[in-house]
C-alpha cells in the first residue's frame, strides 16, 4: 500500500507540516500540488484569497441577518472554492448553508458522532471516509446502506451521520480544492429504507442541500443497485456499477476496504475516521452557535412562472437527484 497516501498523521492532527510547502503559504497547510491545482481550477491565488476573504467579512459583519458567523479563513474559503471565488455566489451559498441549517435543525444541528443513534450507525460502517486518498488526492466517502437499519434508525439519525461526515471533511483546505470521491453499496436495501423517509421532505434536503452545502463533488460510484431503488439512482447510469469487481476497475482500489478488495479491513478505517472526528468535533459542535435572523438576502429560484414561493412546489426524489451536480 502506498503509505504516503494514508491519512495517519495528517492533515487533521499537524502531521506533514513544512512537507512540499511554499515559504509564503506554508501556513495554509496545503501542498504546492493542490496549490496548482487550486489556481487552475478555481482562480485561487495569494490575491485573489486575501482580497475576496476582506470583502466577505466586511458584508458579513455589516449585515444585520446574520449572528456569530465564523469568520476565519477555513470555514469562509469553503464557499468561496466552491463558487470559484465569485464573491456574490458564495455569499449566496453562505445564506443558504445558515438557513439550510436552521430549517433542517432536527437534521444539521447537534452534529455529535458520539451521540448513541449516529454513534452506532458509524461504528457499524454505514458511512465513514476512506483514510486512503484517490489516485486525485481525493477523500473518498463510503457508505454501506445494508449497515443502516431502518427498524432502529430514522431519517434524522442518516442524515446527521452524513452532515457529521461532510462537515468534518470540509474542515480540511485540501479537502475544500480537491472535492470528493463517493462510493455507495446500495446491497441490502429494501422498501423500508425508502419509506423511512417522508418523501417531499426528502426532495426537499436534496435540493437545499445540493444548493447549500459547498462541497466539491467530483465523482459519484454506486453498486449493486437493487430494482427497488433503481429508479432514483436511474440518472447516473453511467456511474452504476453491476458488483464490486466492475466498480475496481473505475476507482482506484487502494481507497476502499479490504471487504471491497482493498487492502485495509474496514474496522480499521471506521477506527481511523473517529479518530480524526474526535480531533474535530469541538469545532463542528460549534457550528451550532451560528444563525441566520432573516432570509430576506436570499435570491431564491422561481419556476417558470415567475412564481417566486416556488420552492414549495418540491420536484421528486428522482428530479432532485438528477439536480446533483458533478462538478
Amino acid at each position: 500500500m502506498a503509505t504516503t497516501r494514508v491519512i495517519l498523521s495528517y492533515p487533521w492532527n499537524g502531521g506533514g507540516k513544512g512537507l512540499n510547502k511554499t515559504s509564503t503559504e506554508e501556513d495554509l497547510g496545503i501542498s504546492e500540488k493542490v496549490l496548482k491545482i487550486a489556481r487552475k481550477e478555481l482562480r485561487e491565488d495569494s490575491c485573489a484569497r486575501e482580497q475576496c476573504l476582506q470583502q466577505i467579512r466586511d458584508w458579513l459583519k455589516k449585515n444585520p441577518d446574520v449572528n456569530n458567523v465564523r469568520m476565519d479563513d477555513k470555514f469562509l474559503l469553503r464557499f468561496l472554492r466552491a463558487k470559484k471565488f465569485s464573491i456574490p455566489m458564495a455569499e449566496q451559498t453562505l445564506l443558504k448553508y445558515l438557513n439550510f441549517r436552521r430549517t433542517f435543525a432536527h437534521m444539521t444541528t447537534k452534529l455529535d458522532f458520539l451521540s448513541p443513534t449516529v454513534n452506532e450507525l458509524i461504528s457499524g460502517g454505514y458511512i465513514f471516509a476512506s483514510p486512503i486518498r484517490d489516485k486525485n488526492g481525493r477523500r473518498v466517502v463510503i457508505a454501506f446502506a445494508k449497515n443502516f437499519d431502518p427498524s432502529r434508525h430514522c431519517s434524522a439519525d442518516m442524515a446527521r451521520a452524513h452532515f457529521i461526515t461532510y462537515e468534518t471533511l470540509l474542515e480540511d483546505p485540501e479537502n475544500q480544492i480537491l472535492g470528493f470521491t463517493h462510493i455507495g453499496d446500495m446491497s441490502g436495501v429494501s422498501a423500508a429504507h425508502i419509506t423511512c423517509w417522508n418523501v417531499t421532505e426528502f426532495a426537499r434536503i436534496m435540493k437545499w442541500g445540493e444548493q447549500s452545502v459547498p462541497m466539491r463533488h467530483k465523482e459519484i460510484h454506486i453498486v449493486n443497485v437493487h430494482t427497488t431503488v433503481k429508479y432514483v439512482v436511474d440518472f447516473a447510469k453511467s456511474l452504476i456499477h453491476v458488483n464490486v469487481e466492475n466498480l475496481i476497475k473505475k476507482v482506484d482500489k487502494e481507497c476502499l476496504p479490504l471487504e471491497m478488495g482493498g487492502s485495509m479491513p474496514m474496522a480499521e478505517m471506521i477506527e481511523l475516521w473517529k479518530a480524526e472526528m474526535a480531533a474535530k468535533r469541538d469545532v463542528i459542535l460549534s457550528l451550532d452557535e451560528m444563525a441566520l435572523l432573516s432570509d430576506r438576502g436570499i435570491i431564491s429560484s422561481r419556476d417558470k412562472n415567475n412564481n417566486s414561493n416556488s420552492l414549495t412546489q418540491m420536484d421528486s426524489i428522482a428530479g432532485s437527484f438528477r439536480k446533483l451536480e458533478v462538478d
